[in-house]
């Protein structure tokens, strides 16, 4: 039982580092990132690519795709986002675009392999990260199996949780998304940089897409289309747990980590999936506002 608990809480941990970016940058924004899963994607190739041409550890990699993926966050907040503020649609849609650019553009080897020039990692194949061996051997406690990759999953998706509250809650710049959060003109009659602090916003949910990517790459393929069923997971938590409430997608990213990670255990992977979505369908019309969202959004 302990070890299906912790395939749970490892999947929980997964989607809570997908949802806390989608719920910040939506909370803060307005914009449904229909490009997050594909962030992740970005972080796990980072992660195969790292490996390949610098010879960097899983361990390397983490800080590295953060920075990959918060400067290509920055980027498509710069040239597409900044531009469609206000308009949710047109975002979506937008999004939606940059993540085909994006899986194309690993898949064709950021073009060059129209002249012929292939990049080791990329392409249309499927590709495997290694696991450091610290971080592959399992320990029994008693009569139950640990896979200490997945506990390292849970630790380190708790440490980035914790360094969010700690950015929201404790810093100024926190305090001046929330200010966003709860009404964007008055913010900006306060004297806030909405701009500045809506990019540095966005390129910051990037970055823990980029981490989730990281851990993913350690046990599942990593190829050009898997961030596409991340994406929904991540706002099926955001959706359960209340839209711009921290504490809500920790609570949601648990509950439904674990639903689907017992019932897998169970039954299999699809009934476990049906249970999961069956689930957020009666939390959806029990509290349509979230488990714990806001009072009055």
């Amino acid at each position: 039982m302990l070890d299906t608990i912790l395939i749970g809480l490892s999947l929980g941990s997964i989607l809570l580092l997908v949802a806390l970016g989608l719920s910040i940058i939506y909370g803060s924004m307005g914009v449904i990132n229909m490009a997050h899963g594909e962030l992740v994607m970005i972080g796990a190739y980072s992660t195969v690519l790292a490996q390949i041409h610098m010879g960097l550890s899983l361990f390397a990699a983490i800080p590295l795709a953060f920075v990959v993926c918060f400067a290509l966050g920055l980027l498509i907040e710069k040239f597409v986002v900044r531009r469609l503020y206000g308009r949710l649609f047109d975002t979506l849609l937008a999004t939606w675009g940059v993540a085909i650019l994006l899986q194309q553009a690993i898949r064709l080897e950021f073009g060059l392999s129209f002249f012929g020039i292939h990049i080791a990692g990329l392409g249309p194949g499927l590709q495997s990260v290694k696991v450091p061996d610290l971080l592959s051997e399992p320990i029994f406690i008693g009569e139950f199996l640990i896979q200490p990759y997945r506990a390292f999953i849970i630790i380190i998706s708790i440490l980035l949780a914790v360094i969010t509250w700690l950015l929201m809650y404790k810093t100024r710049m926190g305090q001046q998304i929330r200010a966003i959060m709860r009404n964007k003109d008055m913010a900006a009659a306060c004297g806030i940089n909405v701009r500045k602090v809506n990019a540095l916003t966005f390129a910051y949910g990037a970055g823990l897409a980029g981490v989730a990517g990281v851990m993913m790459s350690g046990f599942k393929t990593v190829m050009p289309d898997m961030g596409s069923s991340l994406v929904v997971d991540g706002f099926l938590v955001v959706v359960v747990g209340g839209v711009g409430s921290l504490v809500g997608t920790i609570v949601a990213s648990g509950l439904l980590g674990q639903v689907n990670g017992i019932f897998a255990a169970l039954s299999n992977d699809i009934i476990a999936r049906a249970i999961v979505f069956g689930v957020v369908i009666a939390i959806i019309i029990w509290r349509p506002q979230g488990l714990l969202n806001y009072k009055g959004r």
